[in-house]
């Protein structure tokens, strides 16, 4: 019996991984329609588009179960707001914002970076002690980011060399990261989905005057289809993979296929987008990945 589990237990294992991956696929795709959406369709717009989608499509499966849990979601409004705010209107609405001035490669390493910055995050508003590997991993980090915003040439980072998008993007990130530290910390008694579907709602609610006020943008054959990708498969498709990937092995082990990212991106980008690779993406991407091992390790 031991010498049956033990063949069977790493076929398990890389059954399970495929989850984790899935996600980081999707997310791969998404970093690209991202980037697209910047020249086809307004960032507040294709921001209200995606969830308003996604919540339309959750609602046959989910909205009589959230109902019957009406007292608590008023119960905890404000918190399911705010998550909503940074979850779904500040990380996707920047994170378009960005794509204008930036590329999709820099974008790949940039939310790479989100497990590092959710441990930091974690130290400040969970209690969570701020180790030296902690320490040590923001900075390489930071400098790996600095020398891919620069180009390959920090110094000229004295007289404003960088690119703006590059820094909206990390506000997104670090505000999606905080996301996941509040969503552990506040521990709404709600299910995942339904937590999920509660945000989706105040945040429709909280982008709706920014996309009254941003310049027209209709649906139109070249955004719609970014628009239905956005809304559904890295919406709905890529959480259901993630938090499955999470049950099954674990968010240490999960949160290590985000390295794959900036390399899938990289790839995808350079095939698909024609973006071209140059010697600072891959010393500022190394020394950005290397922060994230150096400040996940224990």
């Amino acid at each position: 019996m031991q010498h049956k589990i033990q063949l069977t237990a790493p076929a398990d294992v890389a059954n399970f991984s495929v989850f984790p991956l899935l996600a980081v696929l999707i997310w791969t795709g998404n970093t690209l329609v991202t980037k697209l959406a910047s020249a086809v369709i307004e960032p507040a717009a294709i921001t209200l588009y995606r969830w308003l989608l996604a919540g339309l499509v959750l609602t046959p499966f989910l909205l009589r179960a959230v109902w019957r849990q009406r007292a608590i979601v008023v119960a905890h409004w404000n918190k399911l707001a705010f998550l909503g705010l940074l979850g779904m209107g500040m990380y996707q609405g920047l994170a378009y914002e960005a794509a204008k001035t930036t590329s999709a490669i820099n974008m790949g390493v940039v939310v790479a970076l989100m497990p590092l910055l959710s441990a930091l995050l974690a130290s400040f508003f969970a209690g969570e002690a701020l180790t030296v590997s902690r320490i040590g991993g923001a900075g390489l980090s930071l400098a790996g980011l600095v020398f891919l915003s620069t180009r390959g040439h920090p110094g000229e980072l004295l007289h404003g060399a960088t690119h703006g998008g590059d820094a909206l993007m990390l506000i997104a990130v670090a505000s999606n990261a905080l996301y996941g530290v509040l969503l552990k910390r506040w521990a709404v008694p709600l299910s995942t989905w339904h937590q999920l579907y509660v945000q989706i709602g105040f945040g429709v609610l909280l982008l709706l005057p920014f996309w009254w006020l941003a310049p027209a943008s209709p649906i139109t054959a070249q955004n719609l289809p970014l628009i239905l990708y956005a809304g559904i498969p890295a919406s709905i498709g890529s959480p259901f993979f993630w938090m499955t990937g999470i049950k099954r092995i674990g968010p240490s082990r999960a949160s290590l296929f985000m390295n794959l990212l900036p390399i899938f991106v990289a790839l995808a980008a350079f095939t698909l987008l024609g973006e071209q690779l140059h010697d600072y993406h891959a010393v500022g991407g190394l020394l950005a990945l290397a922060g994230v091992w150096w400040g996940q390790r224990k």
